[in-house]
């Protein structure tokens, strides 16, 4: 199901593979994401044309959690890149330096191309602002520890829903679990793009729409909060007018259902007040623990045969 795959876009694989993927996360997080030599000898060069704290350093403390051994960089600064050379033959390049390649680049549709040109597995790891398909797996991972069930949740997307990628994958990964219904609550600029409506009507999944995150708060399971997404704007004014749009505090809560979780991919600024951190709705920072067992066994189901490995085969 996942050896030697890419993971470009998350709806080529099913929920029978998410699944799979989840119960090998889960071996890893009972042993207490204890280190393994899974993967010795294995090397992923890290690609990340595009600033990332989280996503890199989590795919990093994987790998070497996983017994392998990561080479790359964090910006283009400092590479071939500033020189003129083209994103396509920095992946050449490093195709020949490693066993699997993760790369985050700021332009959407570059990672269909790149994985045509490696013949190593590549990774997706935030592409533009359409698909950040670890996150999703990270996110619905996180969903099911939290509630024990990704169906029959009433689920809100907050936020800056037309340029963040982590939330689009979100919600294409919970129509992979059969999810029906999505409120999202987000002033009318930060609607996604009809092109995302459509493709999620097409999947059977309607996208109710709110400005006021107190009118449904009552109802929600879930609230999936994204911050505004500045540096993706072409015009810089149109950001700072939104600025304060949206916000969860305390007295947003007041009228919250009791089991209500809140997730946010991270980083947040002003979206999410730290005041909410010391309540049970936080489990933003719990998705940051779970990125590690679920980023693991995406490299380990990718680059070995995890069964074979577990009846001690080889």
């Amino acid at each position: 199901m996942w050896r030697n795959r890419d993971l470009v876009d998350l709806t080529e694989f099913t929920r029978r593979d998410f699944e799979a993927l989840f119960k090998q996360a889960d071996v890893f997080l009972e042993a207490g994401l204890a280190p393994t030599k899974m993967l010795e000898g294995k090397i992923m060069a890290a690609a990340f044309f595009e600033p990332s704290t989280r996503t890199r350093l989590s795919f990093e403390s994987a790998m070497h959690r996983l017994g392998g051994s990561v080479l790359g960089f964090s910006s283009a600064e400092g590479t071939s890149v500033e020189k003129g050379e083209s994103t396509e033959d920095t992946i050449r390049m490093l195709d020949n330096y490693s066993d699997v390649i993760v790369v985050r680049h700021r332009e959407d549709g570059v990672m269909r191309r790149l994985a045509q040109l490696a013949k190593k597995p590549l990774i997706n790891a935030g592409e533009g602002q359409s698909r950040h398909p670890t996150q999703a797996l990270i996110d619905i991972y996180t969903v099911l520890k939290e509630k024990g069930m990704v169906e029959g949740l009433n689920y809100g997307v907050m936020g800056d829903v037309k340029h963040a990628r982590a939330a689009k994958d979100f919600i294409r990964g919970l129509s992979l679990f059969g999810v029906k219904e999505v409120n999202l609550v987000t002033p009318k600029e930060l609607m996604p793009e009809e092109a995302f409506v459509k493709e999620m009507n097409n999947k059977g999944v309607r996208l109710n729409h709110y400005e006021r995150i107190e009118d449904l708060i009552s109802m929600l399971d879930i609230l999936y909060v994204v911050r505004l997404q500045v540096e993706r704007f072409s015009d810089r004014s149109e950001a700072e007018m939104l600025k304060g749009s949206y916000s969860i505090t305390l007295k947003t809560l007041e009228r919250a259902n009791r089991g209500l979780r809140i997730l946010h991919p991270l980083p947040r600024v002003w979206e999410l007040s730290g005041e909410v951190d010391g309540t049970p709705y936080a489990a933003y920072f719990k998705q940051v623990y779970y990125s590690i067992p679920v980023r693991m066994a995406v490299l380990s189901l990718i680059l070995t045969d995890v069964e074979m490995i577990r009846e001690g085969l080889i």
